[in-house]
């Protein structure tokens, strides 16, 4: 049956980049072609794109009930979390931060880079063998913090999709005098958050998770806190960032932002059900299938993602199922191409377990059924 199947092309790598929507492509389109002046200039055609730029600043700012003097463009979520993260020990007097081992790189390595180089502390909070966070070891790292505390914890993990109580670690870090960075790539465009009810001092956002344009992206950054540039050359964005602003791709990230949470609910159960179909038929293949974090449960996980561990190392499966089409992304050693394989696997699985074949499949609004199917029957023969 294997040899038999019709080649198709079906892309399960959502939570590395999703496809842009074309309502999106054709606002992009537009604002390249007509309105092409810089949005610091003065004249006509530099008001026009400020314009752009400034309804682009507003819009997303209601959509997480904040002020627009509270947003910064990007060039996406990565400038974003080294614009914080260094702002807060260089300017906000920062001297402790508390973080886990299983944050994006955009966070762990730019915290590991600060702390080579500032005169902070770094603490990391105890994770369940699940990978979520442990929330009594958090209060007590910053009951015993004896200096001012940066709290950095990414909502939603872009591996095994756990979700973060937002609400709890903002109690938490309320009742301490800490400040709270949350990295949200992951969850922007999928999840509502209202910044009044989850009142996190910094967060981040990048277009190309939520059907937008690469390249752009933004931090919310609360009222009152001096964010100072790390580009310097230009008082752009407030004097936060210097650099023309990207104006296509910023009324592209409008459009796709605008689009995503008015669709939120409808897209959310439609995903939804498409992982449960694909996590029962994964399932009724090889029973000895788990699926690592918390991404095969119903809750508290992100409803994109599901990271599947096999039973064993099947060397050159990414490629395989490349091969036949199929885009998904690895979590073990011979997946990367590194003897290191995910940092987040390592962390919360035994080594034994760690060494095995992991992939995460991530799922969107351009999923559909037969692409399940055909990634099943692909699967059944690299497994047989």
């Amino acid at each position: 049956m294997y040899s038999k199947l019709t080649m198709r092309t079906v892309y399960l790598d959502n939570a590395a980049t999703s496809p842009i929507d074309k309502k999106v492509v054709e606002r992009i389109t537009e604002v390249m072609t007509t309105t092409f002046g810089n949005p610091s200039s003065t004249h006509q055609f530099g008001r026009k794109a400020r314009t752009i730029v400034e309804e682009a600043r507003k819009s997303i700012a209601k959509h997480f009930n904040v002020t627009s003097s509270e947003i910064v463009f990007t060039a996406g979520g990565s400038e974003a979390d080294n614009l914080i993260l260094k702002n807060a020990v260089e300017h906000l007097g920062v001297k402790h931060i508390i973080t886990s081992k299983i944050e994006h790189h955009a966070v762990l390595h730019t915290i590991e880079a600060i702390a080579s180089e500032y005169d902070v502390s770094l603490s990391y909070v105890n994770l369940d063998v699940n990978g979520s966070v442990n929330y009594e070891h958090l209060l007590e790292l910053l009951e015993e913090s004896t200096s001012k505390t940066l709290v950095s914890l990414m909502y939603i993990n872009n591996e095994i999709g756990n979700i973060l109580d937002l609400k709890k670690v903002c109690d938490l870090c309320s009742l301490n005098e800490a400040l709270f960075h949350s990295d949200t790539v992951q969850a922007i465009g999928h999840y509502h958050i209202n910044l009044q009810e989850t009142p996190i001092d910094f967060m981040v956002a990048s277009a190309h998770k939520f059907h937008g344009p690469k390249g752009v992206g933004f931090a919310i950054i609360k009222k009152g806190f001096g964010i100072k540039p790390q580009l310097i050359g230009g008082e752009q964005e407030r004097g936060a960032r210097a650099g023309t602003e990207n104006v296509h791709n910023i009324a592209g990230m409008h459009t796709a932002l605008d689009i995503a949470i008015a669709n939120l609910e409808t897209d959310a159960r439609y995903i939804i059900n498409l992982k449960k179909y694909f996590k029962n038929r994964l399932i009724e293949t090889n029973e000895n299938i788990v699926f690592n974090g918390l991404s095969g449960s119903e809750s508290g996980c992100s409803y994109m993602i599901l990271n599947v561990r096999f039973s064993q190392d099947l060397p050159m499966f990414l490629f395989n199922l490349d091969l036949k089409g199929i885009a998904a992304s690895g979590g073990s050693a011979c997946q990367s191409g590194s003897n290191k394989g995910s940092h987040v696997l390592n962390t919360i699985l035994p080594k034994e377990e760690a060494e095995k074949t992991s992939v995460r499949f991530s799922f969107s609004k351009y999923t559909i059924k037969e692409d399940l199917d055909y990634t099943i029957d692909v699967i059944k023969h690299l497994i047989s």
